[in-house]
């Protein structure tokens, strides 16, 4: 039985706020249904419309909450945090600027790991050494020999 119009205008306004500025698509997606369940359409036809499964659509319908839109993020949009920070990065690659000898050690190299260990010391973040070498994967970090 459709619900039409049980979103005040305050949280219509909101939603509809959100759905424009969201990046998630399942977020998106969320708020499409509780929008189209306000303007009197049946989960069946709501299913219908997004492509998706009636169950979906009547689970969002009770657990989605218009005042409060974390609730339309599953468990696992919460978890996967990455521990490395902003800052974390910026100072891994000044630290990869920089001689090991410059900050006091013998080795002549950088290797991940120890980049890994070197970094937990300043800012308590432990990684390991694979971790450490996709950030720099992904900042298209190599060195002239291609290692690291």
């Amino acid at each position: 039985m459709p619900a039409k119009n049980y979103l005040t205008s305050k949280q219509k306004e909101k939603l509809q706020k959100a759905l424009k500025r969201e990046e998630n698509g399942d977020i998106r997606e969320r708020i499409l249904i509780l929008l189209l369940l306000n303007d009197g359409k049946t989960q069946q036809k709501i299913a219908e419309f997004i492509g998706c499964s009636k169950n979906k659509v009547c689970y969002w319908c009770v657990h989605g909450d218009p005042d409060n839109l974390e609730s339309l993020k599953d468990k696992r949009m919460k978890g996967n945090h990455q521990k490395a920070t902003e800052k974390y990065i910026e100072i891994l690659l000044e630290t990869i600027d920089k001689e090991p000898e410059e900050l006091g050690y013998e080795f002549g190299r950088w290797t991940a790991q120890r980049l890994a260990t070197y970094l937990e010391d300043i800012t308590g973040i432990k990684l390991s050494g694979s971790q450490v070498r996709r950030i720099l994967e992904r900042k298209k970090y190599v060195d002239i020999t291609g290692k690291i």
